[in-house]
C-alpha cells in the first residue's frame, strides 16, 4: 500500500518536481504488476451511481488522436521481436518488425499499381495472413478497406462492390467451394482481355484492379508482384502521405450482416476503430498483462475479428493466433494448447462447438486466463460451461454493433458470476448510453425495459453514401438506435432483453425470445436453443423453439414443454418444439433468425 501511495504522489507532483522522473525510475520496478493494475485500470463500479437509465463511461485515459498506422508503428518500436501473428494451419509466423516491413512494402505496392488515398479496396477471403496485411497496408496508404463477406455469392458480391464503388479487390483464387476468380470473371468478362489495373467493366464500372493472392490470372496482378512493385519514389510518396492522413478519415467499410434487408456499408474512421481497440484492451487488462496470446477463430471480415483482433494487436502489442482459415472448433483447441494461448475469442456458437468436442478433456487449456464471448446473445449456461469446463475464469461478455466500431458494453475480469452471466457488462470508456421508450423517445426509469441508444466517438460516420438509411438509425443529436431492448441497473450494468424486430406478439402479449432461450439453456439435455415467432391464424404469432440437443441425448417436445410449465409465463411456453442439427448462420456466426423462422414454418406446414 505504501508503494502505491508513493507512486501516486510522484505523479501528482511531477509538474513541480524536476527530480520526479528519476525517482519514478528508482521506485517503479519495486511495484508489482498487480498494484500497477489497481492504479491504472478503471475498476468496476462498486457504489450505485445512476438515478436514471443514462450512463456515461468515464475514464482517466484520454481518447487517442492517432491513425491506424501510427498505432501499429508505436507497437513495432516497442516490441520489434515479439510475435504479432501466428497462422497455425499455414505455418506463418511474423514478428512485429517483420510484419511492419511487409505492410510498408504492400502499401507502396498499392500506390505503384495506381491506387490512391480515398480509393476503396475490397478484401474477399477467409482468415489468411494476407487479410491482415491488407488491413494495415491500406490504412497506411489512406485507402479505404472494404470487408467483403467471404461467403458472398455472385449477386451479393456484385451488390457490395457496386454499393461502395470498389476500385480494387484482393482475393485468393478459391477457398473450399468458393471460386472467387471465377465469380469475378462472370461479373467482369472484360477482365480476361484487360491489362492488369486496366479493367473496364459494365457491371462494375469503378473496378480497375484485381489482385490475386495465390496465382497469376489474366487481367490481374499477383500479390507477390504488387509487393515488389514499390520503388523508392513510391516509398517517399507513402511517407509524404502520412502528413495528409487525419484520424477522422474513413478507413474501413464493414457490411452489416444483411440478415434482414440488403447489407449496408457502415463507414468507420481511424478514430472509431483506434479508440475502440484501445479501450477494449484496457478493459480486458492488455495494458498490464504480459505475453498475451489470443486464439482468434472469429472471421476477420467481422468487426470482432478486425477491430477486436487486428486493431487490438496494433494498439497493445498482443500476439494473435489464428487456428485455421475456415472455422474449425477442434482446430481452436489444438491452437490453444500448441501456442499456449492466454485468451480465446468466439461467438456463443463457437464456444458451444468447442465445448461439444468429444476429446475436449484431452486438451491442456491451463494457459488460458480469460476470453471474450460476443457477436450474438450469450446464454448464461454457455458462459458457465466455458468458465467451469474450459477453465476460462476471466470470461468477459462483449456487446456492440458494427455501426459502433463495435464494442460499447463489456464486463470486467473481476465481475461476479451473476454479472458475467446475466448482463453484458458496463458501458466502456468515453461512450454514452441511454434506455428510452421506443414510442416517446424519453429516458425510462432504472430497471425498465426500452430501446438502447449509444452516442460517442464509436458511432460510425455513415452508411456509405446512404443518407436515408443513416438518418433512420442516427438521430440529429448523434444517438445511434441499436434496435435492442435493454435495461440498466443502478451500477450501470446492462441487460439485453431482446431485439425490437425479433419481438413475438402473441395475442397482444409482447414476448422477447432471448428470455425463453435463456431458460431453455438450463435444461440438461439442451446444447443450444433459438426461439422464433411463427404464423398463427388465431394468435397472430406462436412461440416456436428450435433446439439442438447435447451429443447422444434424446428428448421429446412434450418433455420440453413440461420443463417450461410453471417456470415461465404460460404464454411464453413454446407451442411448437423442433429438434435441429444446426442453425442457418451468417459468416460471422450469427443466427439468421429470419431464415430459421422460414424453415420452421415450412417444416410445420404453416
Amino acid at each position: 500500500m505504501a508503494s502505491q501511495i508513493l507512486l501516486i504522489n510522484l505523479r501528482a507532483t511531477a509538474q513541480f518536481c524536476k527530480t520526479a522522473k528519476s525517482l519514478q525510475r528508482t521506485w517503479a520496478p519495486l511495484i508489482s504488476a498487480q498494484q500497477r493494475c489497481a492504479i491504472h485500470v478503471d475498476n468496476p463500479p462498486s457504489i450505485p451511481s445512476l438515478t436514471t437509465s443514462y450512463a456515461h463511461g468515464i475514464s482517466a485515459h484520454a481518447l487517442l488522436s492517432k491513425t491506424v498506422d501510427q498505432c501499429l508503428k508505436a507497437s513495432v518500436e516497442r516490441y520489434p521481436d515479439r510475435e504479432a501473428l501466428v497462422f497455425v494451419q499455414d505455418g506463418i509466423r511474423k514478428t512485429f518488425a517483420q510484419f511492419y516491413q511487409e505492410v510498408e512494402q504492400a502499401a507502396a505496392g498499392l500506390l505503384a499499381v495506381g491506387l490512391k488515398k480515398g480509393d476503396r479496396l475490397g478484401i474477399w477471403g477467409p482468415n489468411i495472413y494476407e487479410w491482415v496485411l491488407m488491413q494495415f497496408a491500406t490504412a497506411k496508404a489512406g485507402i479505404i478497406l472494404v470487408s467483403v463477406n467471404p461467403a458472398y455469392q455472385l449477386m451479393e458480391v456484385e451488390f457490395a462492390l457496386r454499393k461502395v464503388q470498389c476500385n480494387a479487390i484482393v482475393c485468393p483464387t478459391h477457398f473450399k467451394t468458393q471460386n472467387y476468380c471465377d465469380m469475378l470473371r462472370q461479373l467482369c468478362p472484360e477482365m480476361d482481355a484487360a491489362s492488369p489495373g486496366g479493367i473496364k467493366s459494365s457491371k462494375l464500372p469503378d473496378l480497375r484492379t484485381v489482385i490475386v493472392i495465390d496465382s497469376q490470372q489474366p487481367g490481374t496482378f499477383h500479390l507477390k508482384d504488387v509487393m515488389q512493385a514499390g520503388t523508392s519514389q513510391h516509398h517517399q510518396q507513402l511517407q509524404d502521405l502520412q502528413k495528409k492522413l487525419t484520424f477522422d478519415d474513413p478507413i474501413n467499410i464493414q457490411f452489416t450482416s444483411g440478415t434482414t434487408g440488403r447489407p449496408k456499408g457502415a463507414t468507420l474512421s481511424h478514430h472509431n476503430i483506434v479508440n475502440n481497440a484501445y479501450f477494449i484492451g484496457m478493459r480486458v487488462g492488455y495494458d498490464w498483462r504480459k505475453n498475451v496470446r489470443v486464439c482468434l477463430p472469429v472471421p476477420m471480415y467481422h468487426c470482432f475479428g478486425s477491430v477486436g483482433g487486428g486493431m487490438v494487436m496494433a494498439l497493445h502489442g498482443i500476439t494473435l493466433v489464428y487456428p485455421s482459415s475456415g472455422y474449425d472448433g477442434h482446430a481452436n483447441l489444438v491452437a490453444i494448447q500448441k501456442e499456449k494461448c492466454t485468451f480465446v475469442y468466439g461467438t456463443p456458437t463457437m464456444f458451444v462447438d468447442m465445448l461439444g468436442q468429444r476429446d475436449l478433456a484431452q486438451f491442456d487449456l491451463s494457459t488460458v486466463e480469460g476470453g471474450i464471448m460476443a457477436g450474438s446473445p450469450c446464454p448464461p449456461e454457455v458462459i458457465l460451461k466455458a468458465i467451469n469446463v474450459m477453465g476460462i475464469k476471466e470470461m468477459l461478455i462483449g456487446y456492440g454493433t458494427t455501426e459502433n466500431s463495435p464494442v460499447t458494453f463489456c464486463g470486467f475480469p473481476v465481475d461476479s458470476m451473476e454479472r458475467k452471466t446475466q448482463t453484458i457488462g458496463c458501458i466502456t470508456h468515453h461512450i454514452e448510453a441511454k434506455i428510452v421508450d421506443p414510442t416517446t423517445g424519453l429516458i425510462v426509469p432504472l430497471g425498465t425495459q426500452g430501446e438502447l441508444m449509444i452516442r460517442g466517438y464509436c458511432v460510425m460516420l455513415e452508411y456509405w453514401q446512404d443518407e436515408e438509411k443513416t438518418r433512420e438509425c442516427i438521430t440529429k443529436e448523434r444517438w445511434y438506435k441499436t434496435g435492442d431492448i435493454a435495461s440498466l441497473d443502478k451500477y450501470g450494468y446492462c441487460k439485453i432483453e431482446g431485439r425490437i424486430k425479433d419481438l413475438i406478439i402473441r395475442g397482444g402479449e409482447n414476448i422477447y425470445p432471448a428470455e425463453i432461450e435463456q431458460y431453455l439453456h438450463t435444461h440438461p439435455k439442451v446444447q443450444e436453443a433459438q426461439v422464433v415467432g411463427v404464423k398463427d391464424e388465431r394468435m397472430g404469432e406462436e412461440v416456436c423453439a428450435c433446439i439442438k440437443l447435447n451429443v447422444d441425448q434424446e428428448c421429446t417436445a412434450d418433455e420440453i414443454k413440461a420443463y417450461c410449465k410453471g417456470k415461465i409465463a404460460h404464454y411464453k411456453v413454446p407451442r411448437y418444439v423442433l429438434f435441429v442439427q444446426g442453425y442457418p448462420l451468417t459468416v460471422t456466426g450469427k443466427i439468421q433468425k429470419n431464415r430459421l423462422r422460414e424453415q420452421a414454418e415450412k417444416q410445420l406446414g404453416l
